[in-house]
């Protein structure tokens, strides 16, 4: 117990910046290491199947984000509460779990398995400039020029990213142009993501977190499973109880899944909402070194180019939320999940 309790007081008296810039550091890797894993997979075949195929690691990777928030959260689903939620709290998690517990993941696991990580890191940079149109367009929410700068900025930048891409097998051609495959789901993956987050804005921000978590989490592993037989039949998953599977995804579990998400909470717990965000931004940074340090990946031209007008975004955001910072600094008046929303909002998908 005296051990317990003094891991307890050492983590409360770690600032809340180093447990947020830990997660991102986490998060960051997470592209890398999930493509590093399924290439681990495809020298070690069973049979002729990988065993830590994309939807392998995506669905026990789910089913381990469960096992850790309903320990966290599941005092927040008793009876009483989940009463006083209405239908339509239902039907809109429903239409969030879709989009961004099923189909947001989905399609950026399918384009890890086609596309550079680097493009996938600095295309899913789309989602927060969506995210700001749709809250200034279907939420009339206030926009400062200094948000707009930046979010132009970085929808250009993303858009270069996509249209200067070198010639690929797995290109698209739409009259004059050549699209990567996987850059286009990484673009619908994003602007899933916006209107997921837009919902979620709307209409569940009085929502518990831990039951929007849980419900988002849950159904969206089912649906995705769902779909994943029905387009590739129950031999797809014919490895996902395979020893060599668990024993890699124990260690993407315990690092990406328990270590981000506490370490991202904990932050969350013991700082602002400017500061998260400010933090959350340098997310492709990181994501860019990780795929050059894991898969010797570097950037290419098209990604310099887009990469840099992105970050010129962010900088630009970043530096008028910091002018607004008294209007932007978490108070009582958030709850759990509109805190949650905003830092999503500012640095899109955290790679879970």
């Amino acid at each position: 117990m005296t051990r317990v309790k003094k891991l307890y007081r050492l983590t409360h008296k770690i600032p809340g910046t180093m447990y947020l810039w830990l997660a991102i550091l986490i998060f960051g890797f997470s592209s890398a290491i999930t493509r590093k894993l399924t290439e681990i997979g495809a020298q070690n075949l069973i049979g002729d199947r990988n065993p830590i195929s994309l939807c392998n690691v995506l669905f026990v990777g789910n089913l381990c984000a469960l096992l850790i928030t309903i320990p966290i959260y599941w005092r927040q689903w008793k009876p009483a509460k989940l009463r006083q939620l209405s239908r339509q709290d239902w039907n809109s998690l429903t239409v969030v779990a879709i989009l961004s517990g099923a189909l947001v993941p989905g399609l950026i696991f399918q384009a890890l398995a086609i596309a550079p990580v680097n493009n996938i890191v600095l295309i899913g940079r789309l989602e927060p400039p969506l995210t700001l149109a749709f809250s200034f367009w279907l939420l009339r929410e206030r926009v400062t020029k200094w948000e707009t700068s930046g979010a132009i900025a970085a929808f250009i930048g993303v858009s270069l990213t996509i249209i200067l891409q070198p010639p690929s097998q797995t290109m698209m051609s739409m009259g004059s142009l050549h699209l990567g495959l996987g850059e286009i789901l990484t673009a619908i993956a994003a602007l899933a993501a916006a209107i997921s987050t837009i919902i979620g804005k709307k209409y569940l921000s009085h929502v518990p977190l831990g039951i929007y978590s849980i419900f988002r989490n849950a159904l969206g592993t089912i649906i995705f499973f769902c779909i994943a037989l029905g387009l590739y039949g129950r031999e797809h998953f014919m490895d996902v109880f395979s020893p060599f599977l668990w024993q890699w995804m124990l260690v993407y579990a315990a690092v990406i899944v328990v270590l981000g998400q506490f370490f991202w909470l904990q932050g969350l717990r013991n700082s602002t909402v400017s500061t998260a965000s400010l933090i959350g931004s340098f997310t492709p940074i990181v994501g860019i070194i990780a795929a050059f340090l894991v898969l010797n990946e570097a950037p290419n031209m098209a990604q310099y180019i887009g990469g840099s007008l992105i970050l010129a975004g962010i900088f630009i955001s970043q530096l008028g939320m910091k002018r607004q910072t008294s209007r932007v600094i978490a108070s009582p008046q958030l709850s759990s999940t509109q805190i949650e929303q905003k830092i999503d909002m500012s640095m899109g998908f955290k790679g879970l």
